[in-house]
Order: C-alpha cells, then structure tokens, then sequence
C-alpha cells in the first residue's frame, strides 16, 4: 500500500492560532475575521468554510460555545438536522455535488482545529483529485470561498422558506 503525505498539515495543527474562539468572533461579528456567514437564526449560523476542502464547503455551528455534540438539547439536534437538509438542498440547487461527507471533528486528535462545535458538509465531486493533491499535497480550488459565499447568499435569497 502507498501513501501520499500533506507535509504542511503539521505546521497548520501546530502553527499560529488566532486569539479566542473564531466561531465566536464570527457569532459575535468582530471586525476582524472574515466572515462567510450565509444563514443565522437564534440559535444557530451557517457559513462557507475559509479553507474549504471543495467549493460550497459549509459549516453549521451553534451560536453558543460548545465542544460536543452531547452537549446540544434534543431540540438543537433536530434543528440542526433541519438545517443539514436545507443546506444539502441549496448545494444541490448551486453546485449539483454526486456526493457529500457530513460529521464532525472532536477533539485535536480528531483532525479539530477549532474548538467551538461544528458539522461539516462537503460537496464531493467525481474526479476530483488531482496531481497537485497526490504529489505536493496541496488542494486546487476551483472557486473562491468568498465567490461560494455570494453564489450560496444569491440562491438562499431568492427561496421563500429557506431554512424551515
């Protein structure tokens, strides 16, 4: 068996953090962090990831500080379900994946780089490594984070119950 190594995922687990909870800052709005944020309510926030692993790469996090999932109400949980739907259903219309990975990372050991909880939709697309992945370990975006968010904003503003 082979294996292709990021020789760049350590320095980025290990590398400089940025003060505080950044999903916080986001929650809170603070000035200085890019906020990609495409949907709120009360209780939760859905945003594009700034580091996406494919275009159209959202997050869904509760607007209060949690580090697992057990620690989300039973009413959270189907909300927050709700939510996943409604966001499989904007991707499809936007992006038209074959495919998505959904889960969580709990835990530094986990692959978490953030601590703050959050559930991770990944569009995934047929063919979709390629040699820069495999041999520099490096990821080629076809679209910018920021470019995700406004498509993703325009499809969202134009349903009449986005997220029911």
């Amino acid at each position: 068996m082979e294996y292709f190594f990021n020789f760049e995922k350590m320095k980025y687990v290990k590398g400089k953090k940025y003060p505080g909870c950044i999903l916080c800052s986001i929650v809170e709005k603070r000035d200085d962090v890019v906020n990609l944020c495409i949907w709120e309510d009360e209780d939760f926030l859905v945003s594009v990831n700034l580091y996406p692993y494919n275009p159209g790469h959202l997050f869904i996090f509760p607007r209060r500080h949690l580090t697992d999932i057990r620690e989300l109400t039973g009413k959270q949980e189907a909300k927050l379900d709700r939510i996943t739907r409604s966001c499989l259903n904007l991707l499809d219309a936007v992006y038209a994946p074959s495919g998505y990975n959904i889960g969580y990372n709990m835990g530094l050991t986990a692959g978490a780089s953030i601590d703050h909880i959050h559930r991770h939709i990944i569009p995934r697309y047929p063919r979709e490594t390629g040699i820069a992945d495999l041999l520099a370990g490096k990821r080629v975006l076809v679209e910018s984070p920021k470019v995700s968010c406004e498509r993703l904003k325009k499809v969202l503003s134009e349903l009449t119950t986005p997220f029911a």
